[in-house]
Parts: C-alpha cells; sequence; structure tokens
C-alpha cells in the first residue's frame, strides 16, 4: 500500500465498507519500527525547524475516528519526538456552556495554529456534523429554529469548505486523516480497557453508548469524508487495526505535508553574513585554550 491509495479523491464517494482497516502488505512490524520509522520521523524533525525559522506557514492536521482507533497513541508516538514548542495538541469533547452561547467553529479558531507550527485536533469541527446529526444535537445548540432545515448538513458541508479553503490561502494548510478501525478491533480494544487495570482510566460507559450505533456513524462518516475532501484540503482513510502501520502512515502523510509546504531557512542580509565570516576568521586564529583563558577572566 501506498499513502495515495488512502486519499480520498475530491468528489469521490467513500463507502467505508469497501476501504481495508487492516494492513496486509509485505512490510514487518520490527522493518516500520526499527528502520523506516525513524528515518521519517528524522525527516520530519528537520522540517519542523525549517518551519520554525520560515516562520510563514502553520499546519493544521485533523485526526478523526471511531473510539478506540487509536488518536491519542498514535499523537503520542509520531508528534512525541518533535520540538514541543512547536507542536500544539487540542482535543474537544462536549462543547461547554460558553461554547455553545457561540457558532459552532468558535472554538475551534482559538484551537488554530500559529505561523511555525504545527496544530494537531484530536477530534475536531467535524464532530459537529458527526455526533450532532447522529444524536440530533443541533437543535439543542442555540441555532435559531428558523435555520434548522433539511440542508443543515449540507451547509455545515459548504461552510467547513470554505473556511479550509480560507486557511490554505491564508498560509495554513489543512490535512485530515480518517483512523479506520474495524469493529472487531474497537471490540477487542475496549475489553482490553476493562480487563486491563493500567487502562481502566481510558474506559467510558459511552464508548459502549457509541458502539450500538456504529453503523450509523459509518454511514456518516462516508457521508462526510466525501463531501469535505478537497485538493486543498483532503482527507486519508488509515487502516488503524495494526498501530504500528497506523502510526508509520500519519507520520508519512505529516512528512509529505511538510514538504508541500517546503519551508527553508531565511536568507541573512548580506551585513549579517559579512559579520559572521569576520567572526568565523577570528575563531580560526584564536586557539581554544586561549578562548577558555578569556571566557575565565571573563566570569
Amino acid at each position: 500500500m501506498e499513502i495515495q491509495d488512502f486519499l480520498v479523491e475530491e468528489g469521490q464517494t467513500v463507502r467505508l465498507a469497501d476501504r481495508p482497516t487492516d494492513y496486509k502488505g509485505e512490510l514487518t512490524k520490527k522493518k516500520v519500527t526499527e528502520e523506516l520509522m525513524p528515518k521519517v520521523i528524522e525527516e520530519m524533525q528537520g522540517l519542523q525547524e525549517r518551519l520554525a525559522a520560515d516562520n510563514h506557514y502553520g499546519l493544521l492536521v485533523v485526526m478523526q475516528a471511531m473510539d478506540a482507533a487509536g488518536k491519542d497513541g498514535t499523537i503520542k508516538h509520531v508528534f512525541a519526538q518533535l520540538n514541543p514548542a512547536g507542536v500544539q495538541v487540542r482535543s474537544f469533547k462536549q462543547p461547554s456552556v460558553e461554547e455553545k452561547d457561540h457558532d459552532y467553529m468558535w472554538r475551534i479558531n482559538k484551537a488554530l495554529p500559529a505561523r511555525g507550527e504545527i496544530g494537531i485536533f484530536n477530534r475536531s469541527h467535524y464532530e459537529d456534523v458527526v455526533v450532532s446529526r447522529i444524536h440530533n444535537l443541533i437543535k439543542s445548540d442555540g441555532m435559531p429554529e428558523k435555520l434548522i432545515k433539511k440542508d443543515i448538513w449540507e451547509r455545515r458541508y459548504r461552510q467547513i469548505c470554505d473556511w479550509e479553503r480560507y486557511l490554505t490561502e491564508n498560509g495554513f494548510p489543512v490535512v485530515k486523516i480518517f483512523l479506520h478501525v474495524s469493529k472487531d478491533e474497537q471490540r477487542k480494544r475496549l475489553v482490553d480497557r476493562i480487563v486491563t487495570k493500567q487502562k481502566n482510566w481510558k474506559f467510558s460507559m459511552s464508548d459502549i453508548q457509541e458502539r450500538q450505533y456504529w453503523d450509523r456513524y459509518q454511514k456518516v462518516y462516508g457521508e462526510v469524508l466525501s463531501a469535505t475532501s478537497t485538493k486543498y484540503a483532503p482527507w486519508y482513510v488509515v487502516p488503524a487495526d495494526s498501530k504500528w502501520f497506523l502510526r508509520y502512515s500519519v507520520a508519512q502523510i505529516v512528512r509529505d505535508e511538510l514538504k508541500k509546504i517546503n519551508p527553508q531557512f531565511p536568507k541573512l542580509s548580506p551585513e549579517v553574513e559579512e559579520q559572521l565570516e569576520r567572526f568565523r576568521k577570528i575563531l580560526q586564529e584564536v586557539d581554544i585554550d586561549e578562548l577558555a583563558a578569556i571566557k575565565q577572566t571573563i566570569k
């Protein structure tokens, strides 16, 4: 499988049942974790440094999935080795009273990365066209009744696409990743949260309750992916049953997005270059022991 195999082309109809949830290729976990993944992370580190130095672009990575698909673990393993000063991770849970008193994108806008940063959304504005739709929450969000029409979801798809285009056109590219886990694998992970004491804290009754809506979620997510994957803000549907392959795939996607930005270290002015060259020559002429002695006198 190539990363492009997971891309949802603009205008493409997505049926999640037709998309793989596990990797069946020739790559091995050992080769990926010991050889390939470290190389990708090293590339990401270099690109992140240039992104921060360039300070013109920011990258937004959106991660959506069913419960227990591996969002937290993927964020930890892919981004933990980057410079934390340049990475922001934001999780979006049920909106607060204050957030409900604003439009649904208000809390999202507040969480956007700055120029030079990578922002990761653990869940996102897409909760407002998935969870809100499945549980019919739109009427309790404060929206005027006369604006809640049959085409409310189509209008939100349009609003989201317009917003993502706006971000991209202002130097904040958006890439969106759906972690595609199977129903059977989700069951195993939920059971593991119950029987493994160290993972009990992860368990929530809502995970079990939401599982009852599995088929509905699959259908709605398919529609959302179809309606909102664009050339400027694409969706990738990545198999999530094998965590090692999922993490490697996400790392590649993010690495490739940073490559598209192609950030560069800023060029120094001729005056600064001239000064640096003089200092280089001075340092080459000064003995190391002499430098140490000078340092002692300064103290």
